[in-house]
C-alpha cells in the first residue's frame, strides 16, 4: 500500500501533529456536484454508478479535482451488503432506498448467505484499485461501510423509516433472531472491510446513522456492542488502518465508542465539542461536526461557523474536520469553497 504524499488526514487519525486541521465531506462525491449529475445523467440509476469500477472510480476523483480535500472516500453505499445477500435493492426516485425481500422472521435470517467479497462484492475491490492507480498516492482512500444495526434496520424495514416500528418490534417481541441477523451481518461487514482493506484503501469507517434512535442501554446492545466487534476484527488483522466510528445522535456513548479501540469518533452537529473533548481527551480524533446546513449561508456565517469550531481545537487535540452529517445535494460547490478555504486559512496546529 502505497503511503499518501498528503498523509495530514492518516496522521490526524492517529493523533499526531500535522500542519493543519484536514478535512473531508460526507457525501463529497453527490449531487451537489454539477459534474456527478452529469455522469449520472449519461450512465443511469445510482446502482449501475456503485457497480461499474470505473464509473465508481471517476465519481470517487471529482471532489478530489475540483476541491482542496485530504481524503478522498470511495463512492458506494451501506447497502451494498444487504443488496449482495439477495435482498433485491433499488433506488426510488423521492423515496430512497427499498429492498424487494425484507426479513421478518429466524428463517428468514437462517436463510441469508455467506458472502464472499472477492466475488460478491467484486466490483468494490477493482473500483479501489484502480482509484490507487488514479490517486497516485495523493491523498488517502477511505473505505467504508454500514453498522450492522443501520444496514438492519433497512432490512427489516425494507425502506427508510421515520419510526422503526418493524425493527423496534423485533426487537422487543424477538431479541433473539434480531441479534442472530446482526451476528450476521457483523460478519458480512468485517469481511468486506477487510477486502477493502486488501484491495488498498488507507483507513475504514462505520457509518451508524440510526445508533441514535436507541435508548442509550440498547444503543450499547444493539449497536455499539456489534461496531466494537468490527473493530476488534480489523485491529487484530491490520493494526495500522485508522478506524472511524459514527453514530449519529451517538453522543451520550462517546467513552464507550472510544473503549473500542477505534481512532476517530464522528460527531454530528448536535454535539456539543467542549463535552465532547472533556469526555475521550487524547483518546481518539475527533471528526466533524459542522452542520450540514450551514453551507447555505452567507460567506461570511460559513467562515464565521468554520471558526467556532476550530477554535475549540487550538489546544492541539486531534481533530478531522467534516459536516455532521451528508453534504445536502442542493448546495453551491461554491461554497464548500469557502468552507475549505476558511479550514486551510486558519491553521489550527502547527508543526
Amino acid at each position: 500500500m502505497n503511503k499518501p504524499l498528503n498523509d495530514r488526514f492518516l496522521r490526524a487519525l492517529q493523533c499526531q501533529p500535522v500542519d493543519r486541521t484536514p478535512v473531508w465531506i460526507m457525501r463529497q462525491a453527490g449531487r451537489y456536484m454539477p459534474e456527478y449529475r452529469d455522469i449520472r445523467a449519461k450512465h443511469g440509476d445510482f446502482l449501475t454508478l456503485c457497480k461499474t469500477p470505473e464509473l465508481a472510480c471517476e465519481i470517487t476523483l471529482l471532489p478530489i479535482k475540483r476541491f482542496k480535500l485530504d481524503a478522498a472516500i470511495l463512492f458506494s453505499d451501506i447497502l451494498m451488503i444487504p443488496d449482495a445477500l439477495g435482498l433485491g435493492l433499488k433506488f426510488v426516485a423521492e423515496e430512497g432506498p427499498k429492498f424487494h425481500k425484507v426479513i421478518n422472521s429466524a428463517a428468514d435470517v437462517a436463510a441469508l448467505p455467506e458472502l464472499d467479497p472477492e466475488t460478491d462484492l467484486a466490483y468494490v475491490g477493482k473500483a479501489i484499485k484502480l482509484l490507487q492507480h488514479e490517486l497516485a498516492a495523493k491523498v488517502p482512500l477511505i473505505g467504508f461501510a454500514g453498522s450492522p444495526w443501520t444496514v438492519a434496520t433497512y432490512m427489516v424495514e425494507g425502506q427508510t423509516s421515520k419510526q422503526f416500528n418493524k425493527i423496534k418490534g423485533l426487537m422487543y417481541a424477538d431479541s433473539t433472531t434480531l441479534h442472530k441477523l446482526l451476528s450476521h451481518l457483523t460478519r458480512q461487514t468485517i469481511n468486506a472491510l477487510l477486502a477493502q482493506i486488501a484491495a488498498g484503501v488507507h483507513a475504514v469507517m462505520l457509518f451508524d446513522t440510526w445508533g441514535g434512535i436507541l435508548s442509550e442501554d440498547l444503543y450499547k446492545e444493539f449497536s455499539l456492542h456489534y461496531m466494537a466487534r468490527v473493530v476488534a476484527a480489523i485491529k487484530a488483522a491490520y493494526p495500522q488502518i485508522p478506524v472511524i466510528l459514527f453514530s449519529k445522535n451517538g453522543g451520550k456513548c462517546l467513552l464507550e465508542l472510544a473503549a473500542t479501540g477505534c481512532n476517530a469518533i464522528g460527531l454530528d452537529w448536535t454535539a456539543n465539542l467542549s463535552t465532547a473533548k472533556a469526555t475521550v481527551g487524547n483518546k481518539v480524533c475527533l471528526q466533524g461536526n459542522m452542520d450540514p446546513a450551514v453551507l447555505y449561508g452567507s460567506p461570511e456565517r460559513i467562515v464565521s461557523e468554520v471558526q467556532k469550531i476550530l477554535a475549540h481545537f487550538t489546544d492541539g487535540v486531534a481533530h478531522v474536520f467534516n459536516l455532521g452529517h451528508g453534504i445536502p445535494p442542493d448546495i453551491k460547490p461554491e461554497h464548500v469553497d469557502i468552507m475549505l478555504d476558511a479550514i486551510i486559512d486558519y491553521h489550527t496546529v502547527k508543526l
